[in-house]
């Protein structure tokens, strides 16, 4: 059974004369965990305030939990959590009056539901008296998640939760997911972080508010139509634009301390390519083989 239904839908800001979704559709089964995969200004903070009733789409229709997002959106409010990318919660409000707050305004009390989020809240309890405004990253973090379950919501929408946070305590968000996923509860995150795709059941890559691909994160990278060759040198700067004068290079980027290439040819001639870029006045030639990544596949659906 279908948690979230999108169909063609598509929104423009008049004020910017942007398309910012174009014509989007896809799918996310209940107690599915699926990410929404892309850069900043790609279209999924669009897509997530339009599901969580808080923008109307031009064209296209949606529904969440059965509600259409139109007609229902008072019960979608009443049925969803929603984390916006911003932190949103109140400054002045320690954690547990913040918590306390956001179970009142849905009907229920933290003692009702604290089994959701008993596992998050441990972490933060000691602290819950300090104000919000006061806290790291990673507890603001654990505090709106706790704020966005507290109502036991059947679809949790996570609007890029990891942003600017540290790389330990990303690794404790996506743990907390898990955790959440094994309780039943629909999860659908967007992230900027190609990393994180990993983790999710089914991912949609997402670029100019248009769906590229949408797969099993294994089923993207199998999907790479050609070979994948890491390569390493004294200067980057200089070894990109020698790949680019490689009469049988396709395309080829900077990856971390390699580059990434693919060629024409089935099987690249290495020492053909070594002696190439060692004419350019490169040394500490490094070749090899290597699987595509999603953020290799994600270029690759670009070009």
């Amino acid at each position: 059974m279908e948690a979230v239904i999108v169909k063609n839908i598509s929104k423009t800001y008049s004020t910017e004369k942007a398309l910012a979704v174009d014509n989007v559709s896809f799918s996310v089964s209940k107690g599915e965990l699926f990410g929404l995969i892309g850069p900043d200004g790609a279209g999924k903070t669009s897509i997530f305030r339009m599901l969580t009733t808080l923008l109307l789409p031009d064209e296209g229709s949606a529904s969440v939990d059965g509600f259409d997002i139109v007609k229902d959106f008072k019960q979608i409010r009443s049925a969803v959590g929603y984390m916006p990318g911003k932190f949103s919660l109140y400054q002045d409000l320690t954690i547990e009056e913040n918590l306390n707050f956001f179970a009142t305004v849905f009907g229920t009390t933290v003692e009702e539901n604290y089994h959701l989020i008993k596992d998050i809240y441990i972490q933060i309890e000691p602290f819950k008296k300090r104000r919000a405004g006061k806290l790291s990253g990673g507890m603001k973090q654990k505090l709106a998640l706790c704020c966005a379950l507290i109502h036991k919501p059947a679809t949790l929408f996570l609007d890029e939760p990891t942003t600017g946070v540290d790389p330990v305590s990303r690794r404790e968000f996506w743990e907390m997911l898990r955790r959440l996923k094994e309780q039943g509860i629909t999860i659908i995150v967007s992230t900027p972080y190609m990393d994180e795709a990993a983790l999710c059941d089914r991912v949609a890559l997402i670029q100019s508010g248009k769906i590229l691909s949408i797969d099993t994160p294994e089923n993207v990278t199998k999907a790479y139509p050609t070979k994948l060759y890491a390569i390493k040198a004294n200067e980057m700067y200089r070894l990109l634009k020698s790949l680019d004068n490689y009469p049988d290079r396709l395309n080829s980027y900077a990856f971390g301390e390699y580059a990434h290439a693919t060629f024409s040819n089935k099987t690249l001639d290495e020492a053909h390519l070594k002696r190439f870029l060692a004419d350019q006045g490169l040394s500490g030639i490094e070749i090899k083989s290597i699987p595509a990544t999603i953020e290799d596949s994600f270029i690759k659906l670009l070009n």
